[in-house]
């Protein structure tokens, strides 16, 4: 770690504005604890999630945030302004957060970007209404993601108190569809279409429970509907005719084994994972069905291998539901099979693709995390997964996705649960995290380039 950075972090750390957020974070986790809970008590299911937004957009107001508004996207998005300038303003010591002044506009000025995703997996009329069992609150997204997205309030809300402006501004950001088939287009929209897109130098997404995880590497995915369509019929005056479920189940049995016929090479240490997650099809017990669909994701930890699955995916499908092999056993049957295949339908859509990246191990932002761990007495455990933070790692802006502290379990289950207990050095790490990233950029330097290798 580059000793530069553990100092900054020292300094920052020791820093009297910084204190006093500590000081908040340390006596509100009651206040933490009942926002928590009325965020769950409004749910946000996959593209339903505008009223968790517009209760968001409420509270950013109210904590001071400046310009707090839903975007085109949906994202409940707010700012907290950069330190005037060296001598005048609101600012942290210069010592630990050097800012070089306004030389060009609010508008034109770089960003951090903290983030927390509003939706869950659940959908439309699952009951997110909270219980609590002791230090346990009980609810569908109690962990995944109310708890990050209570983090977001926390820090925003430690930082207008302690008085504290960054050196670069913070873009504070509840962003929609993390979840399932939303397939990141609240990111996609921040780091493409939004007025910020150009100006987002470094992000953090706020994900869950834990206190030493931090997902440096995005996992990249691709999903699918696959739809079979049929003439349909009587199951005993039309028997005979191609029933699109049992093409379905044929060929969705001959995808079991892709992900371990797709080669290695001489990358072995590659992981590549396909699941059907979903699938529907038919009206009633004693009628062909016109249709039969299924929902499928497949993810690997390299590129080539998604490539290279999607292209068996495809070409299996098409053979088993369109041009079933002749079997020496069918008999009479194959012929009825093979003629029933000539009147189905095929259609393969993609619904969702997630590009992949990864924060390399010089990373500024990584340095900093490494540094603010030290001082809290954190692990920093670099992992993989699939998160928000995959928008801007492919795109090359340093990310990352961290826990905002506690514990949890029973992820994406009616069961799902979350404690709370001890998310304060959680949250402290993030904001000693942000401070210093921000003086980064202030500097005019830049938190790191994530490697192409890897998208």
């Amino acid at each position: 770690m580059p000793s530069s950075a553990q100092l900054r972090v020292t300094h920052l750390a020791a820093d009297k504005a910084v204190h006093r957020a500590f000081h908040w974070l340390h006596l509100h986790q009651p206040q933490l604890r009942r926002w928590l809970l009325e965020i769950l008590a409004v749910p946000a299911p996959p593209f339903g999630e505008a009223a968790r937004a517009a209760w968001f957009v409420e509270r950013f107001a109210a904590l001071g945030l400046v310009d707090a508004h839903m975007d085109a996207a949906g994202n409940a998005v707010a700012l907290l302004p950069a330190a005037k300038d060296k001598c005048g303003g609101p600012s942290t010591s210069a010592a630990a957060l050097p800012s070089l002044g306004m030389t060009a506009s609010f508008e034109d000025q770089n960003l951090i970007l903290v983030s927390a995703h509003l939706d869950t997996v659940f959908p439309a009329g699952t009951s997110t209404t909270p219980t609590e069992d002791g230090d346990r609150i009980l609810a569908p997204g109690a962990c995944d993601n109310a708890a990050g997205l209570t983090g977001l309030l926390a820090l925003a809300a430690a930082l207008r108190y302690a008085n504290l402006a960054p050196a670069a501004p913070i873009l504070f950001a509840a962003n929609v569809g993390e979840e399932g088939e939303g397939d990141l287009r609240g990111m996609r929209h921040l780091f493409t279409e939004s007025p910020f897109a150009s100006r987002i130098r470094a992000a953090i997404a706020l994900e869950g429970a834990g206190s030493s995880a931090v997902v440096t590497r995005a996992l990249a995915s691709r999903r699918f509907r696959v739809t079979v369509t049929g003439p349909g019929g009587h199951a005993w005056t039309d028997a005979g005719a191609p029933n699109p479920i049992l093409a379905l189940a044929r060929g969705l049995m001959a995808l079991e084994g892709i992900p371990q016929t797709v080669p290695a090479g001489l990358h072995t240490h590659v992981r590549t994972t396909l699941n059907v997650g979903q699938i529907a099809g038919g009206s009633a017990i004693n009628a062909i069905p016109e249709s039969a669909s299924a929902w499928i994701d497949l993810r690997s930890t390299d590129p080539g291998h998604l490539r290279a699955a999607e292209t068996a995916l495809r070409q299996s499908l098409e053979l088993w539901i369109l041009h079933p092999p002749v079997r020496a056993d069918w008999q009479s049957s194959q012929a009825a099979s093979q003629t029933g295949a000539a009147h189905l339908a095929l259609a393969i859509d993609v619904i969702g693709d997630r590009p992949g990246g990864s924060l390399p191990e010089d990373s500024p932002l990584l340095a900093t995390l490494r540094g603010v761990d030290r001082h809290l007495h954190l692990r920093t455990e670099p992992a993989l997964g699939s998160t928000d933070a995959n928008i801007p790692l492919s795109l090359g802006i340093p990310a990352v996705a961290i826990g905002s502290g506690g514990m949890g379990g029973g992820i994406h289950t009616l069961g799902e649960w979350y404690d709370p207990t001890g998310r304060e050095t959680a949250l402290r790490r993030v904001l000693l995290t942000l401070l210093d990233i921000a003086a980064v950029v202030a500097e005019g330097g830049e938190p790191g380039e994530t490697s192409s290798a890897g998208l």
